[in-house]
């Protein structure tokens, strides 16, 4: 199984703390919402650690 990142809009401040951090460029800020690529998220968790809003989350994919 895999990992992959997924974010909870109500909570996101919109901040980029997220973008900042992805190795993969996986994490983009989309008008006035954050988008997550799942073909390029690794799974890594970085972003999620460095989400000040814990808006953030891994969640385990087949």
């Amino acid at each position: 199984m895999a990992r992959k990142a997924i974010v909870d809009r109500r909570k996101c401040a919109y901040c980029g703390a997220c973008v900042a951090v992805c190795p993969a460029d996986a994490n983009e800020l989309v008008e006035t919402f954050l988008e997550i690529y799942d073909d390029r998220c690794t799974g890594c968790g970085i972003c999620v650690k460095m989400c000040p809003m814990g808006a953030l989350a891994m969640v385990e994919v087949e």
